[in-house]
């Protein structure tokens, strides 16, 4: 049976995603030999600065798809999250296995917990404006690096912002103090999704990688990407959704602030067939909103 060689940064949360695609495409295929082909991104290398200025998403996934464009892997294994928000040319989202919990966590404190004028560090604006307008007293500083490294740089009195999916998928959950509600801070499109790239046209790849596939979760981050497609964004815009599905219904709630820092938030409810075309309804409205 085929080799499949999938493409993945080297931090110990990409690993542990890469590793975990590897186990379900081993338990879908039996006797389907699964490898990682590693490599380290710019944004892995540059810590040194704020994700917004060495190129935004592309940062965490470029050299990566590199590795499948030029053949050297046959699929790449991304955090949905920092995927450019349109496929690029020569890839095809092939597959978004069951999704993880996708709400933000503080660690070092709880909301309510924080003194006034305490630290949150954070490198996400999404974050920075939702904090800021329930705690307009906080004060806000960068925070780069792996989990590891974010989990040393709690600030005296204060807090770290991170995804609740990475503490829980790297075992240490018990260093959280609070997890936040979606419906309070509107997470990150595609937060908690994994997404596996493969080359377009490479149909034998496609077939196998089909087989983890989770059909609600891919219509999640496909309606929560058409949403920051239509704002035509990137992970440094302070934009965020979030879809749930009961049913045939999808429920899309989402966030823009606007220059002054006012956050605006839309949602709706349809069809889960007509999810996407909601998703860029909400985008137009918030940019109006936003930028009047």
């Amino acid at each position: 049976m085929k080799t499949v060689r999938l493409a993945t940064r080297s931090s110990p949360l990409a690993l542990w995603q890469a590793e975990h695609v590897a186990d379900l495409l081993r338990a879908a295929h039996p006797g389907l030999e699964v490898t990682l082909v590693r490599t380290d991104t710019l944004g892995d290398r540059r810590l040194d600065v704020p994700i917004s200025e060495i190129g935004g998403k592309g940062v965490f996934a470029t050299e990566v798809q590199r590795l499948v464009l030029d053949g050297d892997a046959d699929a790449a294994v991304h955090s949905a999250k920092d995927l450019p928000a349109v496929t690029g040319e020569g890839l095809a989202l092939a597959a978004v296995p069951e999704r993880g919990d996708p709400r933000d966590a503080l660690v070092g404190a709880t909301l309510d917990g924080l003194a006034a004028g305490a630290t949150v560090a954070t490198g996400s604006q999404r974050r920075r404006v939702q904090l800021a307008t329930l705690r307009p007293d906080l004060v806000f500083t960068e925070l780069r690096g792996n989990m590891a490294t974010r989990l040393g740089k709690v600030p005296a009195g204060g807090a770290i912002v991170v995804a609740a999916v990475a503490l829980q998928r790297l075992g240490w959950a018990d260093r959280i103090d609070e997890v936040l509600g979606a419906d309070l801070l509107i997470p990150q499109v595609g937060q908690a999704a994994l997404a596996v790239e493969g080359r377009a046209g490479d149909a034998e790849t496609a077939v196998l990688l089909a087989a983890v596939e989770h059909g609600p979760s891919r219509t999640r981050v496909d309606v929560e990407r058409a949403f920051l497609a239509e704002l035509g964004g990137d992970c440094d815009l302070p934009a965020g959704a979030h879809a749930t599905l009961d049913g045939d219904r999808v429920h899309v709630q989402a966030l823009l602030a606007g220059d002054d820092g006012t956050v605006h938030v839309e949602e709706a409810v349809g069809p889960a067939a007509d999810g996407e075309s909601l998703a860029r309804g909400l985008a137009q409205d918030l940019r109006t909103l936003a930028t009047a």
